[in-house]
């Protein structure tokens, strides 16, 4: 009998413990934060159009939390730091376990600066050099492969909130 219920205990911690993501949100996803909503976005390089598929940390506890403690980073994905309004940022990569890019984005939606191959598990201040209004954190070495650089435009429901000023656009 103990052994049974040892059994049914296990079996249903694995089966609440199972992330929950739609179809359509499917990303590999792995690390503390779960269930983040997923969205595209695209930077138009000389290259092409480059698409990625983004989890939004757009509240302080998943801009606190990040991708730390991923072991990859899938092509193609990435997170979107969305700050809300326009502000010098900083990063470090404590407790980040991969390279990242980090893609510094001006409330205009253009890519004010790149911080490429960021050192896991550094402490050294990632500066965006600068107010932006969102950070784009995709996999070390990515931004070089597929041609993306400062000056460059992203598209994401975000930049269009806001005015080509900088300012936070009125709602």
């Amino acid at each position: 009998m103990m052994t049974f219920l040892r059994v049914f205990l296990l079996a249903l911690v694995a089966c609440v413990g199972l992330p929950t993501l739609a179809p359509a949100q499917a990303v590999a996803i792995e690390g503390p934060q779960r269930g983040l909503r997923v969205e595209n976005l695209s930077i138009a390089t000389p290259k092409g159009v480059r698409t990625f598929r983004v989890e939004m940390a757009d509240t302080d506890r998943s801009r606190e939390i990040g991708m730390m403690w991923r072991t990859t980073v899938p092509r193609g994905t990435g997170m979107l730091f969305d700050f809300k309004t326009p502000e010098p940022a900083t990063f470090w990569m404590e407790n980040t376990l991969v390279s990242l890019d980090l893609i510094f984005i001006r409330a205009d939606g253009t890519i004010a600066n790149i911080a490429a191959n960021a050192q896991p598990l550094s402490r050294a201040i990632i500066p965006s050099n600068g107010p932006v209004l969102a950070v784009l954190e995709i996999g070390g070495g990515e931004a070089r492969r597929l041609g993306i650089a400062p000056g460059q435009k992203v598209t994401h429901r975000i930049f269009s909130r806001n005015s080509g000023s900088g300012a936070p656009a009125r709602r």
